[in-house]
């Protein structure tokens, strides 16, 4: 094949040679037929002299001129004129964005508007089942305008083997062996570089390295040779983009963080996952409008009951439907925390949708009467403030699960969002047998979420009475084996609890071997017993089951801190958070660990985050025990020692005979110089049950305390517990 170097060819005439790759030599050309300026892509006769290749690049480029992007250059034709075969193309007038990078990184606004254009076009592409395999600053225009531009989508399959000379500071190559490698090599996934199968996850690793390089002006992994660049990948954990530039958010370094993972598991799942992730980072203004694509928040359901006592139950409807509606891909769906705690404010429905991030509400009602109940729902949207889809179901208590299944599909339905095979079946996941069961599991899971001890000792009541009623409800066993882990940790530390968490959780699994978080409730009695290896793998497969298993994330941090594996608790701790963003715990205890590491800017970045986040819990729920007293320890931290003494005080007025909250409190007043009253709360909690020694010995909040005759004569008092 002879590319032209200027003059005309069929109707277009070539004006201006622009650059070269290992796809081909692209031109500026005028179509005289439309008077339009393009871009024509002259194909290499590698791919011209294969048939195959030609045939699997053709239809990529057809699915890719279908997708009508605005971030997504437009693939107008793919023509052969002369025996040339070649590509037009929307011509984009800018530079590519490895041009615009200067040392040190872009600004932050300008990060977030790039990235947050890219992962739309990412999320529309994965949707339409197209993985780009070589998204680099190299393919990506930035227009006179401002306007993001991803080239080359899907186009970067067949590339030629790079150089040698290949590090991480030299210009980009891409390289290519059938069947095995496609990429540019510092931007290319782990699993790329095995030559493994990739599916839309390996762009989110690319596109957390381009992330990475905006952020900071460098790129996250480096090697003087191609083995060590490589490597570097598949083995090196980069410092965090805030180690490098402090001024940039810890959230957005957490973000990054994620899209590195080595494992595509651990990564943010979704295009529309990461974006939502970064519009968080907004400045919290609620008249934000919402990311676009199909969205919705499902609230709690009204209790329309006469005797106003079926609000666990309401919630438990709207949890199973907002569950079901996580299986919809495609469609985002606010977390239950963040639904459930704007109900009790004075927000419209517009203010709740932006407020969530949400075009969507879904809002219900439920009465129960005897063995029959009504279930009326209304689905609307936000900024018009119309219905979109209503209905009442008059049922027997029976076919509760039936209406929940009905109300999700009615739901993905109704926001046009296609429903395969796959999704259907993670819908309709299996119920349990008994209504009655049912009731008292939502009793359960209720007060288990106080994470109190007389909510412990209710939640256990009320699972034990579900397996009375159904003896195979593999999901009350594992809510059983939680509260007496739980129970064991931080109240009586005794054999019978221990004993209780290990039957229950292997009974879980027993009847349900694909339920995550019987794997997670697993994982967390063999981490009391000291089996921590084993811990680890139990945890790993709940996440394989459910990477969006907040309790196995969190479970999984907690038993590394145990182990002393500071970094792996942050990694589960920061996966947790992005699980449930608005969970005040897991960034208050990422803060404990960030000043054992002696990272104090990401402790206090931490704390402040935590700290908001507890704020906005204790609004809808001022009797949140936990979040006073985790909240009055990041005041204590962030040097606001009088503002948290009074939220440690108020949790104590409240549960005074709770040793999970004596024990922190004497740490928070020990960390405020208050070693007397300190002293007094750890002697309290270890006579209510919290006896494990080593945590007094290790805790580094107890320093001041150390060397007081008293805390001395608590430390002989206490033997070891097994």
């Amino acid at each position: 094949m002879t590319v032209p170097l200027s003059g005309e060819l069929a109707h277009y005439r070539l004006t201006e040679k622009l650059g070269e790759g290992g796809m081909g030599i692209v031109w500026k050309a005028c179509d005289t037929r439309l008077d339009r300026e393009v871009a024509i892509k002259f194909l290499h006769s590698s791919v011209l002299h294969d048939p195959d290749r030609l045939s699997r690049f053709e239809r990529e480029a057809k699915a890719v001129a279908a997708l009508n992007h605005p971030n997504i250059v437009t693939i107008y034709s793919v023509e052969e004129s002369k025996g040339i075969r070649f590509i037009t193309m929307e011509l984009v007038r800018g530079k590519t964005l490895s041009a615009l990078i200067p040392q040190g990184g872009l600004p932050l606004e300008r990060v977030l508007e790039v990235s947050m254009a890219l992962a739309d076009a990412l999320g529309s592409a994965h949707a339409a089942g197209i993985t780009h395999r070589d998204l680099k600053p190299g393919n990506i225009m930035v227009g006179d305008d401002g306007r993001v531009k991803i080239l080359d989508f899907g186009l970067a399959k067949f590339r030629k083997a790079a150089s040698p000379s290949i590090t991480s500071d030299l210009p980009t190559r891409t390289i290519s062996q059938a069947g095995s490698v496609s990429g540019t090599v510092p931007y290319m996934s782990p699993e790329q570089l095995r030559g493994r199968p990739v599916d839309s996850r390996a762009d989110i690793f690319s596109l957390g390295v381009v992330l990475y390089e905006m952020a900071t002006g460098r790129r996250p992994f480096g090697g003087e040779t191609p083995a060590d660049l490589i490597a570097s990948i598949l083995k090196d954990t980069p410092p965090p983009i805030t180690e490098i530039n402090p001024g940039l958010p810890v959230h957005l370094a957490r973000i990054v963080r994620h899209c590195l993972e080595k494992k595509p598991e651990h990564r943010l799942q979704s295009a529309h996952d990461l974006r939502e992730e970064l519009a968080s980072l907004s400045d919290g203004d609620a008249s934000e409008e919402p990311p676009p694509g199909p969205s919705i928040a499902v609230l709690p359901f009204t209790d329309m009951s006469r005797e106003k006592d079926q609000d666990y139950f309401c919630e438990g409807i709207a949890e199973e439907i907002i569950n079901a509606l996580t299986k919809v891909r495609g469609l985002r769906v606010a977390s239950r925390t963040s639904a459930f705690g704007l109900t009790a404010t004075s927000l419209g429905s517009r203010d709740i949708g932006r407020k969530l991030g949400v075009h969507n509400l879904l809002e219900g009602s439920v009465r129960k009467s005897g063995d029959r109940v009504r279930v009326t729902v209304e689905m609307t949207d936000v900024a018009g403030g119309y219905h979109l889809w209503s209905e009442r179901f008059d049922r027997q208590m029976e076919d509760i699960f039936a209406i929940q299944d009905e109300i999700a599909t009615n739901v993905a339905r109704n926001l046009e969002c296609t429903l395969g095979p796959s999704e259907q079946r993670a819908m309709q996941k299996a119920q349990p047998s008994n209504i009655e069961a049912y009731d008292f599991y939502l009793r359960g899971r209720r007060y288990y979420y106080q994470y109190r001890r007389k909510g412990m000792e209710y939640a256990l009541q009320m699972f034990s009475r579900a397996i009375e009623i159904d003896p195979r409800y593999a999901l009350a066993y594992a809510g059983i084996a939680d509260c007496s882990c739980y129970l064991y940790m931080y109240d009586v530390r005794s054999e019978e609890n221990r004993e209780r968490v290990e039957s229950a959780s292997r009974r879980a699994l027993e009847l349900d071997p694909d339920l995550a978080q019987a794997h997670a409730s697993r994982g967390m009695a063999l981490s009391l017993r000291g089996h921590h290896q084993e811990a680890e793998q139990e945890f790993e497969m709940a996440i394989k089951l459910d990477s969006r298993l907040f309790e196995a994330h969190y479970f999984y941090a907690r038993d590394s801190f145990a182990q002393g594996k500071l970094e792996q608790a942050l990694q589960q701790y920061e996966r947790a958070m992005a699980v449930r963003p608005e969970d005040y715990q897991s960034p208050l205890l990422c803060a404990q660990i960030y000043s054992s590491l002696g990272r104090e800017a990401e402790a206090k970045a931490s704390r402040r985050r935590g700290l908001r986040l507890a704020e906005d819990c204790l609004k809808t729920h001022p009797h949140e025990v936990r979040a006073l007293y985790l909240g009055a320890s990041a005041l204590v931290g962030l040097g606001e020692e009088d503002l948290g003494l009074q939220w440690a005080d108020r949790a104590l007025a409240m549960d005074p005979g709770d040793s999970m909250l004596l024990y922190n409190v004497g740490c928070i007043k020990s960390r405020a110089g208050r070693i007397e009253e300190a002293i007094d709360c750890l002697e309290k909690a270890n006579r209510a049950g919290l006896t494990q020694r080593e945590w007094y010995a290790n805790d580094s909040d107890l320093d001041p305390v150390r060397r007081h005759p008293r805390f001395q004569a608590l430390m002989k008092s206490m033997v070891q517990a097994p």
